[in-house]
């Protein structure tokens, strides 16, 4: 292979070439606030409210002493290899075995996709179901990483109201009945993402009642369910018509994030298309972390796990809502988390909590804006702070430093 000589009238370390110009279309700049708390994973000089991060307290160290030696030896055959799209077959069994228990509903293992994590089933989904100008139903506001997947196929996405015990069902339905027929509605009925609000009984039967009165596939993002503080789930909405519900899980939360991995169950035709779009991404979830999931699940250490993880984010979130009491000025709102990770807030109207994001990382805090959780221009004086990876002395400390930021005298200049 032979290569041409370097244009000499060329400046060194230039680009000549704008290569954003070559963009698609459906490139989106939702990515960006994703990247943005990502890069703040690790960072030691700021209190990191942005990102929903797993307590590294409630990492399962002392099991994965016990499982890699094995997985890395007498079953390296299977834990270090390529695995079939759909998952290995312990790894599906574990999670049927899991829904079973958690949510009372039995599936065949056969009929459960194992995916890299919550956010490629989204992808996965998307990929199935939409084309351009399809329209999407959402709660407003909702995950942005949902936000950005659907807007990626260049789909059209409509946020439907919320109030304080979640998506409101009379909103729901003028939005079912106005405008082009949707194709799905995604919701995120317990501790949801960014408001922590949890969707009750009554509601979870109403919107399933009436998406199948209108012939629209609900997908249930479950991956704050199992993080209640009382230990208490509602039924899911799988579990109230799983022919009429795909669930999106992810172990991110309730095993750990290091391996990318989650679940997708639901009718037989979607699951199973999910698992062609699969062979054109990433081909397999990683073997090893399947493995590991399974083992972990199938060996009880879960079930003890959550119940220490229910204690520390417990623990966490009182932490935020008595600083938030103590500190917070007049006319700042918020609700107070019964599981999850998160608290939203909301400032007075005046407010604009995107143009404070740089003064709060000087002041040596983070959080995420109201704004990319909507699907159209709100929530200027919103934000949500997450709690879970955060210890409560610095908790209090970053709260202290961002009522600071937030009142009267600092906001006005």
């Amino acid at each position: 292979m032979s290569y041409l000589p370097a244009d000499p009238s060329r400046p060194r370390g230039t680009d000549a070439v704008d290569w954003s110009a070559t963009f698609a279309r459906r490139t989106s700049s939702f990515g960006d606030e994703l990247t943005a708390i990502l890069s703040l994973a690790g960072a030691a000089d700021v209190i990191t409210f942005s990102g929903g991060f797993p307590a590294p307290e409630v990492f399962p160290t002392d099991a994965l002493r016990q499982l890699l030696p094995r997985l890395a030896g007498a079953d390296a055959a299977v834990a270090l290899q390529y695995s079939p799209t759909e998952g290995l077959p312990a790894a599906r069994a574990a999670v049927s075995a899991q829904l079973e228990r958690s949510q009372g509903v039995g599936v065949d293992p056969a009929d459960v996709l194992i995916t890299s994590g919550g956010i490629e089933g989204l992808q996965l989904l998307a990929r199935t179901l939409l084309d351009p100008g399809d329209r999407v139903l959402v709660e407003a506001p909702t995950y942005l990483g949902a936000i950005t997947a659907f807007t990626g196929f260049e789909a059209t996405v409509d946020g439907v109201e919320m109030d304080e015990q979640g998506l409101r069902l009379d909103a729901l339905e003028a939005a079912l009945g106005h405008g082009r027929p949707p194709k799905l509605l995604y919701v995120i009925p317990d501790h949801q993402n960014p408001t922590g609000r949890t969707l009750p009984p009554e509601r979870r039967r109403g919107l399933v009642e009436l998406c199948r009165r209108y012939g629209v596939l609900i997908v249930e993002d479950v991956a704050y369910r199992e993080l209640g503080f009382d230990g208490h789930a509602l039924p899911s909405l799988w579990s109230l018509a799983p022919d009429g519900v795909l669930q999106l899980g992810t172990f991110s939360k309730i095993f750990m994030p290091g391996v990318r991995l989650g679940w997708a169950v639901g009718p037989d035709a979607v699951v199973s298309a999910m698992t062609s779009a699969k062979q054109n991404s990433d081909q397999c979830a990683g073997a090893l972390g399947q493995m590991l999931m399974a083992e972990f699940l199938d060996g009880g250490h879960l079930t003890a796990n959550l119940v220490k993880a229910r204690a520390l984010y417990r623990a966490r979130a009182e932490a935020m809502t008595d600083a938030l009491e103590r500190y917070m000025p007049d006319g700042v709102t918020w609700l107070r988390p019964r599981g999850g990770f998160f608290v939203w807030l909301t400032a007075p109207a005046h407010i604009d909590t995107r143009a404070l994001v740089a003064p709060a990382t000087q002041l040596g805090v983070a959080y995420v804006p109201g704004r990319p959780f909507y699907t159209v221009e709100r929530g200027g004086n919103e934000l949500r702070l997450a709690f879970s990876g955060v210890e409560p002395v610095a908790i209090d400390e970053g709260i202290r430093r961002l009522a600071e930021l937030l009142s009267p005298g600092r906001t006005s200049a």
